[in-house]
């Protein structure tokens, strides 16, 4: 309806309103055939797609409409208007549908998951565009020859209030034309100059990957200290699910603490909140930073709340959403850069939350069976593991059974002894005679501090600090700040680093897009070279993207944007609405040229009436 309303407010004609918005549900109508033929769904892409197509199926039949107008104007009536209006337009709507549908041709041979994620909206805008071409050079025509009202001779006054508006823009425009085509020489140098400021800007702009979405979920890990006992953490863990409970944008949440698929370790603990609907809250970003205020003052444990990530790739699911790995074979040069380069990475400004897996000083006991002294006293080393087991380990040692469910029995001694290492020394062992031996009678206990879990990547060790990123900061820029650090230390050559997750799909991301727009403008440029059966015509028609992306990547400046994967998107589109508004006017301009007029005046005619 919006679109419709657009379309009369411009042309400001009932009939020819209706004629171009008749081609918005054929087109579309016709690409969900094409979807079901290949077994796409509708989902957020091909949604995408579609709405990103309606101007382009639009505005095919707007320029042919125009066309048919025009001839109209000139006295013709409606079949001969529409006969010839398409037939001199026709090879035009040809051109800007293949050039355009090409454009999206380099998208289905990438790779990756970027490839991945915009094979099925390259096919979708592709056939939309397509069946939008073909609607244009057939049902529109069609549908002039039979419906469109010749223009009247008098209006009424809004006509005539927005008449005079377009004439002053045309006019405004004419003379700006006739101000740029005296100028060659000034106005060739501003194009040079546009060109530098696109490649400086695409280098200073923010880079970013999929930007969250605010789906309504909330995901914290909690983390206490290494020594910290289950009971102890579930003491810590029932503090932190109080104080969110009390917020009032959380509807439902969970928490668990201990050992998962995600963590290994039994400090740690996780916290999954659903929150109201959007129009009772605030953002899902703005409710992190308020949780993150309100639950760091828990002594004790810290809380690292995010917003789940709207595509998770690859990596582990970490107390932060970036992660950062070190590996190296020698866990000593692991363990001794790590923390360095954790500490560098807590300074850097805008990261939030940095945090590592690396827990190496775990309060343990080690106890050294001393075989000899056991052997004489008719212990073994497997009486001895047992007697530590039923201890501490909670095994289950019967099952009693009722009418109507059952329960495990589970091994264990009280809560006092299991607090005290010095408990150990109390722990017996029934010898091969039937006596009770002393447990420090047969080991040798040690306290010392060790390695909750030694984690890897691969065949390696590996530490990963994770992290989060300020409001406002891009990943692009955190990844070139951690590479300054690297480049800073001079960390030695045993030890790798690399982004996992979201940072390593966006670098390989950064540099498949940037071929990715230089492989459509070359798509493009031979298909509009094979078209037209010239190497000058097309260099014409693209001539004008710098300017256009200075604009793109300006505007993304001014309202503090990163050039994420949807602006590449936009670029791309970008591409092909720069083309479609150079080929209209590059057309007239060759007809004008092949009927005698020089080659200013029939650019400039060609400006003027396209």
């Amino acid at each position: 309806a919006l679109v419709v309303l657009v379309i009369f407010l411009f042309l400001r004609n009932v009939s020819a309103t209706l004629i171009p918005s008749l081609a918005l549900p054929m087109s579309i109508l016709g690409t969900f055939m094409v979807m079901y033929v290949l077994g796409y769904t509708i989902d957020n892409l091909s949604l995408m797609a579609l709405t990103l197509a309606v101007g382009f199926i639009v505005d095919d039949a707007i320029v042919m409409l125009e066309n048919i107008v025009r001839h109209m104007e000139e006295g013709k009536g409606r079949m001969e208007a529409a006969l010839d209006g398409a037939r001199e337009i026709g090879f035009t709507i040809v051109s800007m549908t293949a050039s355009l549908a090409a454009v999206f041709l380099p998208v289905l041979f990438m790779g990756g998951i970027v490839g991945r994620l915009l094979h099925e909206f390259a096919v979708v805008i592709g056939a939309a565009v397509i069946v939008s071409g073909v609607v244009s050079l057939t049902l529109t025509p069609m549908a002039c020859s039979r419906f469109l009202r010749p223009p009247r001779e008098s209006h009424g006054r809004v006509y005539a209030a927005s008449e005079r508006v377009f004439t002053a823009m045309l006019k405004l425009y004419e003379r700006s034309l006739q101000l740029v085509l005296r100028h060659p020489r000034f106005t060739f140098m501003v194009f040079l100059a546009t060109i530098g400021m696109t490649a400086y800007l695409f280098v200073i702009v923010p880079k970013g990957f999929i930007p969250n979405e605010d789906t309504g979920q909330v995901f914290a890990f909690t983390e206490a200290s290494q020594d910290i006992s289950f009971e102890g953490m579930m003491e810590h863990q029932v503090k932190v699910a109080r104080i969110v409970g009390q917020q009032p944008y959380v509807k439902q949440f969970f928490s668990a603490i201990g050992a998962s698929g995600s963590s290994v370790v039994m400090n740690t603990g996780r916290i999954f909140m659903l929150l109201k609907p959007r129009s009772e809250r605030a953002s899902a970003d703005e409710i992190v930073q308020d949780l993150r205020r309100k639950l760091s003052g828990i002594p004790g444990v810290n809380v690292y709340p995010q917003v789940l990530p709207t595509i998770r790739i690859g990596g582990n699911l970490t107390k932060g959403q970036y992660q950062y790995t070190l590996q190296d074979a020698d866990l000593q040069s692991l363990y001794r850069w790590s923390p360095i380069m954790f500490e560098r990475m807590k300074g850097l400004p805008g990261f939030l939350d940095v945090n590592s897996d690396l827990q190496i000083t775990s309060p343990q006991v080690l106890v050294e069976i001393d075989r000899e002294k056991a052997s004489a006293l008719g212990v073994t080393a497997m009486q001895i593991e047992n007697a530590l087991n039923n201890a501490y380990g909670s095994p289950q040692v019967s099952t009693i059974y009722t009418p109507t469910n059952q329960y495990w029995v589970m091994m264990e001694l009280l809560p006092q002894y299991q607090r005290d290492p010095a408990a150990l020394s109390m722990l017996y062992i029934r010898s091969s005679s039937g006596k009770l031996v002393p447990l420090g009678t047969v080991a040798r206990l040690t306290r010392t501090v060790g390695p909750l879990t030694v984690n890897h990547l691969g065949q390696l060790p590996a530490v990963t600090i994770s992290f989060n990123l300020r409001p406002g900061i891009a990943l692009g820029q955190a990844v070139s700040e951690i590479q300054k650090v690297e480049r800073e230390l001079r960390l030695p050559a045993t030890l790798s680093t690399s982004f996992q997750g979201t940072v390593q799909a966006f670098q390989r991301s950064l540099q498949g897009l940037g071929l990715l727009l230089l492989a459509a403008v070359l798509v493009i440029y031979l298909i509009l070279g094979i078209l037209y059966e010239s190497f000058i015509h097309p260099l014409t028609i693209l001539s004008g993207l710098p300017s256009a992306g200075v604009g793109a990547l300006l505007t993304l400046l001014i309202f503090n944007q990163e050039l994420n994967l949807y602006g590449f998107v936009g670029i791309i589109m970008l591409v092909g609405i720069v083309k479609k508004n150079a080929i209209m006017m590059i057309d007239f301009a060759i007809d004008a040229q092949r009927s005698g007029k020089p080659a200013a005046e029939a650019i400039y005619q060609g400006c003027l009436l396209r």
